[in-house]
């Protein structure tokens, strides 16, 4: 199988930071908008740099929805920056209502989603961020899995016209994908070839899902590894002709298994090819206080947890 590097260990949040600031400097009409999140987000050299396009909103989130939305209109590109869960649960509404339904070109980029925010607890971590704006008609989501693609894609989004939501994290996790990477919308990324199990995964997960796929080759399992950074739209020709080959699937995500990337995936399928599929996702569940490494092994979404649903997977074929 093919073997992957990490380069250096990188938060996602800086990659969205980095992405930012090069728009900055080639993107006039790119403004950043913050709910007093801005060293959280990275967003600072933005505001140093271009005082005139940055907007501290304070912690009022809906407002700074609907000024995003507002902001549309005479052409600019709003990048609105704050935590998943407030860029999401906290103003469903105002997402809806002044920037879904009306197509508003606005960039929802959310940072500390999933457990991996760690300490700060069930609270902070959403769990189901993915879900609801995935159900949103026109919302682009998309789910980064290391710094360079995480960069990669806040700079795509600028040139995507629509509602986009851009996730990302607060860990410093492996960053393995190429620096020079095209990032392309709605287009899947095979990682790994195999024939015994496809493995989809998407964010913290995808470095994950190639060390598992690196256990299961010393166990004489050949697993076929995806990274899915395109939550919606989907690139359904890319599972299909993999499950096509390998059978059977795991999807492996740091969200709830209900409304996540699994389900759209088990869609596909139903409507496709029905195949066996295992989720390594959280059960239905909230999260807690812990370091990211204790929760990601107490709620199974590391790479032996994606080895033992490879296993399980294969035997249902």
């Amino acid at each position: 199988m093919k073997k992957y590097t990490n380069t250096g260990s990188k938060d996602t949040r800086s990659g969205f930071g980095d992405g930012l600031t090069e728009l900055g400097k080639n993107n006039p009409n790119v403004v950043a908008l913050c709910a007093d999140l801005t060293g959280s987000l990275k967003m600072g050299d933005f505001q140093k740099n271009h005082p005139e396009r940055f907007f501290q909103v304070g912690i009022a989130e809906a407002n700074m929805m609907g000024i995003a939305a507002g902001m549309t209109i005479g052409g600019k590109i709003p990048f609105t920056g704050t935590f998943a869960n407030f860029s999401t649960g906290r103003v469903y509404d105002q997402i809806r209502q002044s920037i879904a339904y009306s197509d508003k070109n606005v960039k929802i980029c959310a940072s500390h989603a999933g457990l991996t925010l760690g300490e700060d607890g069930a609270t902070h971590q959403i769990l189901e961020d993915i879900g609801l704006m995935k159900m949103l008609p026109g919302m682009t989501v998309i789910n980064t899995c290391d710094y360079n693609q995480t960069k990669a894609a806040t700079i795509a989004i600028a040139e995507h016209h629509g509602p986009v939501y851009l996730r990302f994290g607060r860990p410093k996790v492996a960053n393995f994908t190429p620096e020079d990477q095209k990032f392309e919308i709605g287009k899947a990324v095979l990682l790994n070839e195999g024939k015994d199990v496809t493995i989809i995964a998407t964010g913290h997960l995808v470095w994950e899902a190639l060390q598992a796929a690196e256990e299961l080759e010393e166990k004489g399992i050949s697993a076929e590894v995806i990274n899915i950074h395109t939550i919606k739209p989907l690139d359904e020709a890319a599972i299909l002709a993999s499950i096509g080959k390998t059978g059977c699937v795991v999807t492996a995500e740091e969200h709830n298994f209900l409304g996540g990337l699994g389900e759209s995936v088990a869609r596909t399928l139903v409507q496709n090819h029905p195949a066996p599929q295992e989720f390594v996702a959280t059960m239905d569940t909230f999260g807690e206080s812990g370091t990211p490494e204790q929760l990601m092994e107490k709620y199974g979404l590391n790479a032996a947890a994606i080895v033992k649903a490879s296993e399980k997977v294969i035997k249902r074929k």
